[in-house]
């Protein structure tokens, strides 16, 4: 750590590069989500290859987050964050001028990469600059709200970008907030970095990769049919690697991810919390914005605003949201929210290819809006609640990594369901559209049984009221 903390002023203005760093992250993986029609129609891409322009970032951000949080540890996180954005700026770039589906996936794959980079040193640098008291809750809510709406503007500026550009500057786009990182991390961010053991887990981080690999493949291949040996053949390697990993972990004197880190309950159970969340807000506002554009007709624009009421209701609550917290504590609220969420997701479950986006879509992201801002204000905080500043990457790493991880194997088990949805739909001799609304309502209501084992989750671990809370997020309701 640096031996004395910046003035305060420069470390808001720091918080503000780092959450212009953060939304980038956030927005990539669904700003080209919306963008998927036009670039499967211009790039001549199948259904099945253009499920992975989103999975290729996801996989490669949440299979190398952990080591990207020890080289942020480890090297410097100021370093870290400036090669991130270098490198994020070049795969942007690449994929915006992208002349194949192939070259458009692993564009993206390497946008993926350096994000690894970005992501947990950006956490990690707040964590560091805001170390207790309100400005650290202050410093957490902002990004908590970012995270929790910068899905959102992802694809609000999607929208536009396809309707009124070219889908290419989705990814084009990012160059202006690469830009302004590099500007404002030379300028503002100081660097910090771990002391003592700083030796990397090349196998660990190997073993994690394949495992998650392997997992996600096994799913995607789901999508031909769940009988398929593949199918399961991939699915128990990656099982087993994962197995692997955790006994690796708890062996070398080295861990990628050491347990002490996931072991403490409160912050184990706020980064499986995150995992449910990426399955609804990367996997299932996926198939909702398809409804919006195929089945609804709306253009890219109006599909992106379709999703904002969400946004601003998350916006607007989330001061509330954060007093509530601290004065219920995380197991009433975080409990509350992923129900809220549920809800609002059975809801959605039932849109039809007739019905109207103000009577069938507005309600249901209303009430998600509401539970999604009791979840995003305290749960970035409660992920790296007591954590070690020799851990404090790595913990950041596995607060992006859990929800990526969890959007990535949602994506790829709702493709199948998808799939397997619409032929028993088309077999069964219902026209194009109804199937595709009744095939994307499917998806919907596994993702609310995905929000129903999140509130299970936050019930069972987040097991004390109001002491349990850290004391760093006591405070942060005056600070509203």
């Amino acid at each position: 750590m640096p031996s004395a903390l910046p003035s305060s002023r420069t470390r808001w203005w720091s918080l503000a590069i780092l959450g212009l760093t953060q939304l980038m992250v956030v927005l990539d993986g669904t700003i080209v989500a919306i963008a998927l029609p036009a670039a499967q129609a211009d790039l001549g891409m199948a259904d099945g290859q253009r499920q992975w322009v989103v999975t290729a970032y996801a996989v490669s951000f949440s299979a190398l987050l952990l080591l990207g949080g020890r080289i942020a540890d480890f090297w410097g996180r100021k370093r870290a964050f400036m090669v991130g954005m270098v490198g994020f700026g070049v795969a942007s770039a690449w994929g915006g001028l992208a002349q194949s589906g192939g070259e458009l996936i692993a564009a993206r794959g390497l946008q993926g990469v350096f994000a690894a980079l970005l992501a947990p040193s950006a956490l990690a640098m707040v964590s560091v600059l805001f170390p207790s008291g309100r400005d650290r809750n202050v410093a957490f809510a902002v990004f908590g709200i970012i995270a929790g709406t910068g899905a959102a503007f992802g694809f609000l500026l999607g929208g536009a970008l396809t309707q009124y550009a070219d889908w290419r500057w989705c990814l084009l786009v990012n160059l202006v907030f690469v830009v302004a990182g590099l500007i404002g991390g030379k300028v503002l961010l100081v660097e910090s970095k771990a002391e003592g053991d700083t030796r990397y887990d090349i196998v660990g981080t190997v073993i994690v990769a394949l495992s998650l690999g392997a997992l996600i493949y096994g799913f995607a291949r789901a999508e031909h049919g769940w009988d398929e040996p593949e199918t399961w053949g991939f699915l128990a390697v990656g099982a087993g690697l994962m197995g692997v990993f955790v006994w690796w972990q708890s062996r070398t004197s080295h861990p990628l991810l050491p347990l002490r880190v996931v072991r403490d309950r409160v912050r184990g159970g706020a980064f499986l919390l995150q995992a449910m969340v990426g399955v609804v807000m990367v996997g299932a506002m996926l198939y909702l914005t398809f409804h919006f554009q195929i089945v609804l007709g709306m253009s890219p624009l109006m599909a992106g605003f379709g999703n904002v009421a969400m946004t601003v209701v998350i916006m607007a609550t989330a001061p509330i949201s954060t007093t509530l917290f601290t004065t219920f504590g995380p197991r009433v609220v975080l409990t509350v929210g992923p129900l809220l969420a549920a809800a609002g997701l059975f809801f959605l479950s039932g849109i039809t290819a007739e019905g109207s986006y103000w009577s069938e879509v507005l309600p249901g992201l209303v009430v998600m809006g509401l539970g999604f801002s009791l979840i995003f204000v305290p749960v970035q905080n409660l992920a790296l609640s007591g954590v070690d500043a020799h851990d404090a990457g790595v913990a950041s790493a596995m607060a992006n990594a859990s929800m990526h991880v969890g959007g990535s194997i949602a994506v790829a088990v709702f493709t199948a369901l998808y799939s397997s949805a619409m032929a028993d739909a088309l077999a069964q001799g219902t026209e194009r559209l109804p199937a595709l609304a009744g095939a994307y309502g499917d998806v919907l209501f596994a993702a609310a049984w995905a929000m129903i084992l999140g509130a299970a989750t936050s019930f069972v671990l987040f097991r004390g009221s109001k002491p349990e809370v850290p004391e760093s997020v006591d405070a942060v309701a005056t600070a509203r």
